[in-house]
């Protein structure tokens, strides 16, 4: 999908902040400094449209981005490492359930893990948390320029056995450096549309 049209809608914390667009969604869920930023960056075209930083736990707030006037990408704070009080990990959490659990625009969840580890305790919890509530996931294995290509499958074959993912769940190898996945990750988006 070629992106001309992108716009960061709002940055809500509460429902009734939450556009009324009535669009297709995809959420964003990752642990802290896993990439969606620079996930987002590369599937709209963009250099720096979401915000990237080193420090994890950046990202406080539910991001809007309407594209192309047709869906909305929905970059929620990362769980696991964040620096941040325990207090404010839980009000992100409510806040996320609260958004995952009962947004009726949610089609799919697009869950980003690091090709070059295992997923984390974080990681598979998150992903038993979405099965429990009948959510589709798009898993995106990123980071993959980082791996040789020869060890591409042998690290997908441990984080799927890891997540224990699906059938129906689709994983997606992917580099924000390269593009690689980026058709990939569009097309496992549209078939929720």
């Amino acid at each position: 999908m070629k992106v001309n049209d992108v716009e960061l809608v709002i940055s809500a914390v509460r429902p009734e902040q939450y556009p009324e667009d009535r669009l297709p969604e995809f959420a964003l869920a990752g642990r802290s400094n896993v990439g969606k930023s620079s996930f987002i960056n590369k599937m709209i075209g963009r250099k720096s449209m979401a915000r990237i930083s080193s420090k994890p736990g950046k990202t406080q707030t539910l991001n809007f981005y309407k594209i192309e006037e047709t869906l909305f990408f929905v970059d929620v704070p990362g769980y696991g490492f964040a620096k941040v009080s325990k207090k404010e990990r839980e009000a992100w959490g409510r806040m996320i359930e609260t958004y995952i659990t009962s947004r009726e625009e949610l089609q799919a969840v697009v869950m980003i893990v690091d090709l070059r580890h295992p997923p984390t305790n974080d990681d598979i919890m998150m992903y038993d948390f979405l099965k429990h509530h009948d959510l589709p996931c798009i898993i995106i294995a990123t980071k993959a320029d980082k791996i040789p290509k020869g060890k591409w499958q042998k690290h997908l074959k441990v984080t799927k056995e890891t997540l224990d993912l699906e059938k129906e769940d689709q994983i997606v190898l992917f580099s924000s450096e390269t593009g690689l996945g980026k058709d990939e990750a569009w097309n496992a988006i549209k078939r929720f549309m």
